[in-house]
Formats: C-alpha cells, sequence, structure tokens
C-alpha cells in the first residue's frame, strides 16, 4: 500500500468514526416550560354588562369586532405600511441570516486559490545552507548532486529569478463530535424564533395603537359636536336674557352671565379641533402616510364605533401559545439552554480534518501535468489545557443566563393572566358606567328644558338654568369619554389576549 492510497483510508476512516461520534451532544436538553392555568375567564360567568366576553373561538382580526368600515380598511393597510413593523422585519431577516451563518459550522469548507510569483533567493540568506553562494559561480546543492534551481547566467551571483505558478484548494472540515456546532445552529434557531416573536408584538401594538388613535378620533369629533350644540343653547339663552332685559323683567346680570357661558363654551371648540387633526397625524403616521394624508379620510365625523354582543376571547389552554410576548420569552429560554451545551463542548477536544491540493510548476505549460500535482492530508486536534479559568467562567455565565431567562419567561406568563384578568374587569366596569351616565344624560335634558321654562316664568333664577346647563355638558361629555374607554378596554382586552398578528395581513413573507 503506497502512502496516498494509506492517506486516504485513515481520512475514510476518519469521517466514519465521526458520522458515529456525532451523535453525542453535551448540555442540557429544551423542555418546554409547564404553565399553571389561573381561572381568569370564569369572570365571563359573573360579567354584567351588555357586550360579555365568551369563551369561543378568538379570532384574530379583532377590529372586525366594531363593525366600522373605515377602521377595517385602516388595518388592513397597517401590516405593510408601518414603519416599525418593517424595521422589526428587518430585524428578523438579520436574525435568519444569523441563523444561517450558524449553520455553516456543520459543514465543511473549501476554499480555491491560485497564484504567480517572481521569486529569487537571497544568497546570503537560506540559500546558504543549500550550497549557494555569493560567488560568480554556484557550487553544489547540499545534497551534493546538483546546484539549487537553474544554473544563473555568466556574471551573475547565487540562485537567478524564476517564476513560480499554483493553484489547488483547500479544504477543512471540524468534526462536530460533542455538538457544539449544533447546539449552535439550536441557539441561533431559537432566537431567529424570538426575532419572530418580537415582529408580531410589533404588529399587534401597532394595530391596538392603531385602534386606539381611531376611537380617540371619534370621540374628539363626538365632543367637539356636543361642544357645538351647546354653544347654540348658551346662544339661545343669551338671546333669551336679553329679551327679558328689553322687557323689564331681569338685570344685566343675566346677560352677562349667559353670555360668559356661551363663551366658555366656545373656549373648548379650538383645542377640540387641534385634537382631531392631530389624531388624525397620528394615525397618518402608523400609516407612514405624510401630515394631513389622512384627513380627507378621516375628516367627517363619525360614532365612536358600538361593541358587539358578545366577545369571543378563546379558551385559556390557548393563551400562553398566542400571545408573542410569552412565545419570545420561551424561546429566548430555549436560546439560553443551548447555549450551555456550546460552553460545555468547549472543555472537549476538538479535531479537525485538514486537507489541500493542487498543482505547481515553474513552467506554466507544464501546471496542468499530473507531475505538478501536490496533496496534504490529516487530522488535527485542539485540547484545552490551561484556559485561566476562562471555560469555566463561561458556563457559570451561561447557566446563570439560563436561570434569568426562565424567571423572565414566568413573570411574563404571570404578567399575562394579570393583563388579562385587569382587563376582562375593567371592560365590564366601564360598560356599567356608561349604562349609567346615559341615565345622567336624560335626566340632565329634562331638567334644563324645566329650569328654561321656569326661568321663562320667573320662577327660578338664570344662575339655576346656567347650573343645569353646565351639569348637561358635563355629563354629555363624560358619556362620549364612557364610550370610547369602552371600546379603547376592549382594544386592549383582545391585545392582551394576544390577537393581531396571525392575520392574513400580517402574515406578508419575510423572507429567509
Amino acid at each position: 500500500m503506497n502512502t496516498s492510497e494509506f492517506s486516504i483510508r485513515a481520512l475514510a476512516l476518519a469521517i466514519l468514526a465521526s458520522l458515529v461520534m456525532t451523535g453525542c451532544t453535551v448540555g442540557p436538553n429544551f423542555e418546554r416550560p409547564s404553565t399553571s392555568t389561573p381561572e381568569v375567564f370564569d369572570r365571563t360567568q359573573s360579567a354584567q354588562a351588555p357586550s360579555r366576553p365568551a369563551e369561543s373561538a378568538f379570532g384574530p382580526e379583532w377590529w372586525t369586532l366594531f363593525n366600522d368600515p373605515v377602521l377595517n380598511s385602516l388595518e388592513q393597510q397597517l401590516a405593510d405600511a408601518n414603519l416599525d413593523v418593517a424595521a422589526a422585519s428587518a430585524r428578523l431577516r438579520q436574525s435568519r441570516a444569523e441563523q444561517r451563518i450558524a449553520g455553516a459550522e456543520e459543514y465543511p469548507t473549501l476554499d480555491g486559490a491560485a497564484s504567480y510569483n517572481r521569486e529569487r533567493g537571497s544568497p546570503n540568506g537560506i540559500l546558504s545552507l543549500l550550497g549557494v553562494t555569493p560567488t560568480g559561480t554556484q557550487s553544489q546543492s547540499a545534497s551534493g548532486d546538483t546546484p539549487l534551481g537553474v544554473a544563473p547566467l555568466p556574471g551573475a551571483k547565487g540562485s537567478p529569478a524564476y517564476n513560480l505558478y499554483q493553484f489547488g484548494f483547500d479544504a477543512s472540515w471540524e468534526l462536530d463530535i460533542w455538538g457544539r456546532a449544533r447546539r449552535g445552529v439550536e441557539a441561533a434557531t431559537a432566537l431567529s424564533d424570538a426575532s419572530y416573536e418580537d415582529r408580531n408584538a410589533v404588529l399587534l401594538s401597532a394595530r391596538a395603537e392603531l385602534a386606539r388613535d381611531y376611537v380617540q378620533l371619534r370621540d374628539t369629533q363626538a365632543l367637539l359636536q356636543i361642544a357645538r350644540q351647546n354653544l347654540e343653547i348658551a346662544r339661545d339663552a343669551t338671546k333669551l336674557t336679553q329679551t327679558r332685559v328689553r322687557e323689564g323683567v331681569t338685570t344685566n346680570l343675566d346677560v352677562a352671565n349667559a353670555s360668559a357661558q356661551a363663551e366658555l363654551i366656545e373656549s373648548l371648540i379650538p383645542t377640540l379641533e387641534s385634537r382631531c387633526e392631530t389624531t388624525i397625524n397620528a394615525i397618518g403616521v402608523l400609516l407612514a402616510k405624510e401630515p394631513g394624508a389622512l384627513k380627507q379620510t378621516l375628516a367627517e365625523p363619525l360614532d365612536v364605533p358600538a361593541l358587539p354582543g358578545q366577545v369571543p376571547i378563546g379558551f385559556p389552554s390557548e393563551l400562553v401559545q398566542r400571545r408573542p410576548d410569552i412565545r419570545k420569552a420561551e424561546a429566548q429560554l430555549h436560546a439560553a439552554t443551548a447555549a450551555i451545551g456550546m460552553a460545555k463542548a468547549d472543555f472537549y477536544p476538538r479535531i479537525s480534518l485538514n486537507g489541500s491540493a493542487g498543482f505547481q510548476s515553474l513552467q506554466l505549460t507544464s501546471l496542468a501535468d499530473w507531475a505538478s500535482g501536490q496533496f496534504v492530508v490529516g487530522p488535527s486536534i485542539t485540547l484545552p489545557i490551561f484556559e485561566g479559568g476562562r471555560l469555566k467562567g463561561t458556563l457559570h455565565l451561561r447557566e446563570a443566563q439560563q436561570q434569568e431567562a426562565a424567571i423572565v419567561y414566568k413573570r411574563t406568563v404571570l404578567q399575562a393572566w394579570r393583563e388579562v384578568d385587569d382587563a376582562l374587569v375593567v371592560y365590564d366596569a366601564e360598560q356599567r358606567r356608561r349604562d349609567r351616565l346615559k341615565t345622567v344624560v336624560s335626566l340632565n335634558q329634562q331638567a334644563l328644558s324645566i329650569a328654561r321654562q321656569r326661568y321663562k316664568a320667573g320662577a327660578v333664577d338664570f344662575l339655576d338654568v346656567l347650573n343645569v346647563q353646565k351639569q348637561l355638558l358635563d355629563a354629555q361629555s363624560n358619556l362620549e369619554r364612557s364610550k370610547a374607554d369602552a371600546a379603547t378596554n376592549l382594544i386592549t382586552l383582545c391585545k392582551v389576549l394576544g390577537g393581531g398578528w396571525e392575520s392574513t395581513y400580517a402574515a406578508q413573507d419575510v423572507p429567509h
């Protein structure tokens, strides 16, 4: 058996041994944490408000519960237009690229190279050890057979310059005996999953923010209409007092009070108008629109979206699988667990198979000849002997990071259940408050009508009329705010349930 055949067989045996041994992966395997399911959804049974949550299939496009075509259209545009979502998608592509980079550690590397050099050795340097002297004649080489290289020209000193052509391939493959590369791929994959869930969380937050801004806009428009209606009432009251002054029934004091009330109400209008403008701009930013681009679409006043009769909230067991923040925390725990295996693998020897093959010649015409071929092949091993505690410190660091990730996961789950419970409570409570405010508005409207009739009859002072009118304005404003708060609470409930990123509009293809 010649040397080349022996080397090839040795290489084949080494590869076979590596394939047998690659089943050994050090470090703990990740296990999905178990979580408890509190009886939070039992609140659906005790809810008293007209719009009640129900344990039934949770629709990802929760904003359609409001049955508002304008809101539906805005939400449909969001996934493709929102810049925060676009930035999160870019981060996701980065993490997937890092995942691919980590995966390359499992495969051999193969590099090709070619070179041309014009060389001349120094006769005063290494060549002198081979028998080349700086004299005009070239002595025998150190072997005593022939001079080094081509014979020098007459009068030349040392070895003449010569051409060296070569090309070939270098290959290297670190055998993943202890699973270090596999753990690296596992960690990178988990971090890519975490980045994906981070994008989902950004999209969910953007959807909720858009819906809240839309509700705020409709609430502000409703308050603006209420202010204008009350301004007309106040102006009518001013005219009434002026008439009664001319009739000698009352004094200019009533006129002054009525005029002041009208001016006070009118002072609310500029603030509400500016709030409408800024809210439309806020919605525009979420859709990557320039200021004023949505004014024509949203300027027409509409009511605050009505609540549905029933709100499907899914089932308790689905919450952990649906909320992006919980899924992200789980992926980060997975990555931290895999990192422990990478740290443990560093304690073991690292074995690589190295080889190179190519051609080398002094003449370009003979470079491709089989006789110009050369190769080097053989394994190498690196064994850590003394690292000054670096490896142990890294392992302890990874273990502590994994413990922190486990704590963060538990805290995230606990916070999620708390948010769901709080959202169910406030959603029910605000609706009941809204219903009481409806009664207050109705009673204040009756009181104002009676007060104005009694004032015309001279039975009450005008201050009584002003007081009732102020109470009506406050009650109407409180009612509109309560309607908006109830709608906002529904948005919050849907957000904490983790819905919105799974929709067809959210499932845009992010390149791997």
